[in-house]
């Protein structure tokens, strides 16, 4: 078994926690309210532009041209992720340029780029994988009876597509390729699993503009 497929499986109690979380099950449904989907979108948006910055922290500390290769193209998937969230901004009328992190996106951004300036390559991949492979996973399961047509159907659309799965495993055989199985990797990935759930959790907690 590979170093992520064990991380992975270790988190499956955060993984299922996110899964059936209201937020992530408005989703599936469309009745999420859309005012707490277009604050998740400001949230997401501030992330995701840290999530950049943490890939190009990494691809300068690649080892060889590969792995430089293999961030620069991760990071041009989170490009096109925030193109999706400037499609949502447009519609419902975000701000997308005066975005207040909350504590929740605060502490994510901050453990993400902290762990990229500290930590080598394996380390970084570590902790941004559960994004990657979270998100991946919720896309596929809200998919499974086909995709809905509601509000939401671009978010399912974009996470259970293959383009977005090739990015994840891209990711994880970094993690696989540079890990190290020990605490330090096994606790940093759990953390990056904690965030998301915090993260769903302060959307849905969101009481309106």
């Amino acid at each position: 078994m590979s170093i992520s497929q064990e991380l992975w499986l270790l988190n499956q109690d955060l993984a299922q926690a996110c899964l059936h979380h209201p937020f992530v099950q408005g989703i599936a449904t469309g009745n999420l309210p859309q005012e707490k989907f277009a604050y998740y979108v400001g949230q997401d948006t501030f992330f995701l532009q840290a999530f950049a910055r943490a890939y190009s922290i990494a691809a300068a500390k690649s080892p060889n041209f590969q792995i430089l290769t293999t961030f620069h193209n991760l990071a041009g998937g989170v490009l096109q992720e925030l193109q999706l969230h400037q499609s949502y901004a447009q519609k419902w009328g975000v701000d997308l340029h005066n975005i207040t992190p909350d504590i929740a996106t605060r502490r994510y951004t901050d453990f993400l780029l902290a762990t990229a300036w500290g930590g080598d390559v394996g380390m970084t991949a570590a902790a941004m994988s559960p994004c990657m492979a979270l998100y991946g996973f919720l896309g596929r399961e809200l998919a499974k009876a086909g995709i809905p047509q509601h509000d939401y159907s671009d978010w399912i659309e974009t996470y259970s597509s293959d383009d977005f799965k090739f990015l994840v495993a891209e990711l994880e055989t970094v993690v696989d390729k540079y890990g190290s199985k020990n605490d330090i990797l096994g606790d940093t990935y759990r953390y990056g699993m904690l965030c998301e759930l915090d993260f769903f959790s302060s959307a849905h907690n969101f009481q309106g503009f």
